[in-house]
């Protein structure tokens, strides 16, 4: 699709540009009126296109069918990125548009702004802003039947479309030769925004019209981000959030976001949770803190490393396979003595990730205090006087 300049200039207030100004309202419902027309029926083309590449044609040449397929959708989203710019960048200029319009205008701008550097993340989410500018149209307008033949494209495309933004993402993230923290910051956030997105959009949808039994495996974790989607959040919701949108991934997107990328993203909300627990002052909000790091431990741990196949490092894979080992044990604990498994659960994910934090290089002084301190607690360490030592006050640890 051409690209056009989308610029709005100032007003004029010469007579001339008063009167051309004038003349463009005028003309512009009825350039919305053909383009309306233009766009059902391309729209049309490409609902019959999509159902017949999807049926079950064996007399058919798949091939062909998905070449005009192909074809009048490159054709329909022509039709709608050039309604933007007849009719809707129009009356923006002109001031005659809604908020609605001038929204999508909005998007606009900010889709076509990362043509220059970002060119595949543009071409994906430029389709992504057409048709749902569309959809939104045919939700309003169109009848009941057009509506659900209209969703079945809408989402099977959706999620193509999704999986291709973040399978991009992904090759950001995997990227050795790209050393910046920073920019490697910004990837993760716009992962866990696309993973928003698309549960908020596109897996309500999906499970408002229950059309994937595959879904009910993710009820209870969807239930959960729903808890997340109202009202204001704060660092731990944000980072519990994300821990919810990480967990729901491994199921929907197991290519376009790899178990490699999830592990990074996790690692990333690990160093987070861990940061948070040590620089909160309050007691209260520091052991709500606590409780999410535990947890987003054993997401870590269970529903990720659980599954990884290919370490790196056959030293970490040994040491992991102790972890778990004892993980099993203690969870025979689980139907006789909860609280008990609760307690060692705690204590062999605090002792785990010990061992990691004296292994980076990121200061967790804090952090390691606070830890030792809930071993002590629990009684799985000793505090030994050090008579040695001149202040009095200085604790040594040993370990039960």
């Amino acid at each position: 699709m051409e690209e056009k300049s989308l610029k709005i200039t100032g007003a004029d207030t010469t007579f001339f540009n008063k009167l051309t100004k004038t003349l463009t309202k005028i003309l512009i419902p009825t350039k919305i009126g053909i383009n309306g027309m233009l766009i059902s029926r391309k729209r049309n083309n490409l609902i019959k296109a999509f159902e017949s590449y999807n049926n079950d044609t064996e007399n058919y040449d798949k091939e062909a069918l998905e070449k005009k397929y192909d074809t009048v959708y490159e054709a329909y989203l022509d039709s709608l990125d050039k309604y933007v710019m007849d009719s809707i960048y129009k009356k923006v200029k002109n001031g005659t548009a809604s908020d609605f319009e001038k929204n999508a205008m909005s998007k606009y701008y900010e889709v076509t702004s990362l043509k220059e550097n970002e060119y595949l993340e543009y071409k994906y989410r430029k389709q992504k802003y057409l048709i749902e500018l569309d959809y939104e149209g045919v939700k309003l307008n169109e009848k009941k039947k057009l509506v659900e033949r209209y969703q079945a494209f809408y989402i099977s495309k959706m999620d193509s479309l999704y999986k291709a933004i973040l399978k991009n993402y992904s090759i950001k993230v995997a990227d050795t030769m790209n050393i910046y923290d920073s920019t490697k910051e910004w990837i993760y956030t716009k992962i866990f925004y696309t993973l928003e997105e698309y549960i908020k959009n596109i897996l309500s949808l999906k499970m408002e019209i229950a059309q994937d039994n595959n879904l009910k495996s993710i009820v209870s974790e969807y239930e959960k981000y729903e808890t997340y989607a109202v009202g204001k959040l704060d660092t731990k919701d944000t980072i519990e959030k994300n821990m919810v949108l990480l967990g729901i991934s491994r199921k929907l997107f197991t290519h376009s976001l790899p178990l490699i990328v999830a592990e990074q993203c996790y690692e990333k909300l690990l160093k987070d949770a861990r940061s948070l627990v040590q620089d909160t002052k309050i007691a209260t909000k520091r052991e709500k803190a606590y409780s999410m790091l535990i947890n987003l431990i054993e997401d870590y741990n269970i529903k990720l490393l659980s599954t990884k196949v290919y370490w790196e490092s056959p030293k970490d894979r040994e040491e992991y396979k102790k972890f778990w080992n004892k993980y099993k044990e203690i969870t025979t604990l689980k139907e006789t003595n909860f609280i008990e498994y609760v307690k060692q659960k705690e204590i062999l994910f605090i002792k785990n990730d010990i061992q990691k934090l004296h292994q980076g290089k990121t200061d967790y002084t804090k952090l390691l205090t606070y830890y030792k301190r809930k071993l002590l607690d629990y009684g799985a360490i000793r505090q030994i006087k050090n008579s040695y030592k001149s202040d009095k006050n200085y604790i040594k640890i040993k370990e039960v």
